[in-house]
């Protein structure tokens, strides 16, 4: 096997981490078994697409795939929660570069979509971390709808955060939504 070959490889098992490592913060509530990272991630990248053709953004693949690296240095740090993170210093920046450092003609890239979507200098970055935090935004409120009333804080947060205007419309609309509205009507009665 060529090294180069191996390194992709080994990165791709690496990513696999993402399933196994868990929302910390939803346990803070007492959900004991929140979604794992690589769910967040999927459908935060789902959302990005949408939220980037919803702001008019030219290329709104270019969104999901920076969602589809926003949270690859939890592969090696962990999902720490914002009470752990209060006490607990975390160099990301390093560890996707440390991830990234034998994946020489791909490493570039894809830190620059970890970076945009950490920065939010960009008007993609923004769309991105938007599109994060409303994936957010919507567990939360599928929480909520179980019981657990604490998810509101969430949403609370997340709504001094968001700064697009489509991001911040579907945040006010989560409000009077139901998670289970989308299969009503579509079952087949027998």
């Amino acid at each position: 096997m060529n090294k180069e070959n191996k390194e992709l490889l080994n990165f791709f098992f690496e990513l696999g981490q993402l399933r196994r490592i868990k929302h910390e913060g939803w346990r803070t509530i007492g959900i004991t078994h929140p979604e794992s990272v690589a769910d967040h991630s999927l459908r935060a990248a789902q959302i990005g697409f949408f939220l980037a053709k919803l702001e008019h953004y030219k290329n709104p693949e270019e969104i999901s795939t920076m969602l589809v690296f926003h949270d690859v240095a939890e592969c090696r740090v962990g999902d720490i929660h914002k009470i752990a993170n209060r006490y607990i210093k975390v160099d990301e920046s390093q560890a996707v570069k440390d991830q990234l450092s034998k994946l020489p003609e791909f490493s570039k890239e894809i830190y620059r979509f970890w970076e945009e979507t950490e920065m939010q200098k960009t008007v993609a970055g923004c769309i991105a971390k938007d599109a994060d935090l409303l994936e957010q935004a919507i567990t939360a409120k599928e929480y909520i709808e179980k019981g657990h009333k604490f998810a509101q804080d969430w949403i609370n947060n997340i709504a001094k955060l968001i700064k697009t205007k489509s991001a911040k419309k579907l945040l006010k609309d989560l409000a009077k939504s139901n998670s289970n509205d989308w299969w009503q009507g579509i079952k087949k009665i027998f």
